[in-house]
């Protein structure tokens, strides 16, 4: 090797050494025609500069503008590639159009690993995360039977494994979704990996599952929530109501009114849910003991957060027992009378810990958690509840999400804030209402709710 380029070295000196001796005796020859004959000295240049020869490495080397153009076009990113197909509008069609350009663009496919990554963290942006057909179609990027293992040394060591758990991480997407494979899913997977890859495994695990837990859910939440508020709030309380026979009331529907001054107020929505069992037993209440109003308390729908409040009373200090009733159920007894024989390692008493919060008359869900509205929804409970008239009733309501903003923006500014004692002396006074008495929270229920 060494001889052969000292060869070739030998040979470029030689041909520089000719083109130097030929520019030599042709330099007057240039200069006498160089005014008269323009186009003769053209040709000579012409001659002289086609004795250099170059070798096929430097000329590829050398970045040419068509080279620039493709450089410039492989540097575009797969998000760039997502922003500047899908600029107005992202929806499932502009989703097919970025995927059928970047097939279209490259016929052995080249980079699909990372486009299939890009795509699908771009899949929620464009509302297509729980589409079966868009996730085939993003399998179909895969080039096919390229990655299939040829004998049992390549199954047994991954055969490309990169591509395999970018299959496999799209399959868990789909399962995060809860989206279930179906008939064109495994053809493609068997096309791309063959029959005994990760991928095919992690869709045999999903097709044996996913179809046992689908439906084992006795209070399925719907994929999408209704829109109107007072819809959420309905949905929301019928789910964490303990009583099939509790009946949800719409104490005050959302509203915007101007007043006379040209000012615009909302008005939130106020929405109560009360069993025929809690009246039972806010009609049994002492009234000389207090009930109180609490909140307010996340309540998770999917991906939204709604609050509620409650009214409800301190345990009792003595607890009564209620005669038990034999019938009350012929399935599954209360009790049992059977005399078991015991052993001498066996404990007769067990420590159980009770925790009595006491009893819980009513809740609601209202789009404003201020004194105002929820005075609106304890005037609405005393159509049927006409205790409440009698009973004092005590507020702790911790700020709830709109009045934590407008906390925050308060601070923001400097505002001065009213003293809580103040502020409810004057709503007092202002509403004239007897019996409502607003209580700040103790110092260890809001370390509770922190």
């Amino acid at each position: 090797m060494k001889s052969v380029r000292c060869l070739l070295h030998l040979q470029c000196l030689r041909l520089l050494d000719q083109s130097a001796r030929s520019a030599a005796q042709c330099a007057p020859l240039l200069q006498s025609s160089s005014s008269s004959q323009p186009s003769v000295l053209h040709k000579t240049q012409h001659q002289l500069l086609r004795q250099f020869h170059s070798s096929p490495a430097w000329s590829k080397s050398q970045p040419t503008p068509a080279d620039d153009h493709k450089k410039d076009k492989s540097l575009v990113t797969n998000d760039d590639l997502f922003e500047q197909v899908a600029k107005d509008v992202k929806v499932k069609a502009t989703f097919n159009k970025v995927v059928d350009v970047f097939l279209n663009r490259d016929v052995r496919r080249r980079g699909h690993v990372e486009f299939i990554y890009a795509a699908l963290k771009k899949m929620p942006e464009f509302g297509v995360e729980r589409d079966l057909a868009v996730y085939n179609k993003l399998l179909d990027v895969f080039p096919k039977e390229v990655f299939v293992p040829r004998n049992a040394v390549q199954r047994m060591f991954n055969h490309y494994p990169r591509q395999q758990e970018c299959g496999v991480q799209l399959l868990e997407q789909m399962e995060e979704y809860g989206v279930m494979p179906n008939v064109e899913t495994k053809v493609l997977l068997v096309q791309i990996f063959g029959k005994k890859a990760h991928p095919i495994r992690k869709y045999q695990r999903m097709m044996y599952w996913m179809p046992k837990f689908k439906h084992v859910n006795p209070f399925p939440v719907p994929l999408q929530l209704p829109e109107d508020p007072v819809d959420v709030a309905r949905f929301g309380l019928a789910r964490i109501a303990n009583d099939l026979d509790a009946k949800v009331t719409v104490y005050q529907l959302p509203c915007t009114d101007i007043t006379e001054t040209g000012e615009e107020i909302t008005i939130p929505h106020v929405v109560g849910i009360q069993s025929p069992s809690q009246m039972e037993l806010l009609a049994k209440h002492n009234p000389n003991k207090p009930v109180f109003v609490e909140g307010p308390f996340p309540l998770w729908l999917r991906q939204t957060c709604v609050h509620y409040y409650v009214l409800r009373a301190d345990p009792p200090e003595e607890k009564v027992e209620e005669p038990y009733d034999p019938e009350r159920s012929l399935y599954y007894p209360l009790r049992l009378d059977v005399d078991f024989g015991r052993d001498l390692g066996d404990e007769e008493n067990f420590d159980v810990e009770d925790l009595d919060e006491g009893p819980v008359f009513a809740m609601c869900m209202t789009g404003r958690g201020d004194q105002a509205t929820l005075n609106q929804w304890i005037s609405g409970l005393q159509e049927n509840n006409p205790m409440l008239g009698q009973v004092p009733t005590l507020f702790r309501v911790n700020a709830g999400p709109q009045e934590l903003s407008a906390s925050a923006d308060a601070e923001s500014g400097h505002a001065h804030r009213p003293d809580t004692e103040t502020r409810s002396e004057e709503k007092l006074q202002r509403d004239g209402e007897p019996g409502v008495i607003v209580e700040e929270e103790p110092q260890r229920r809001q370390g509770r709710n922190q």
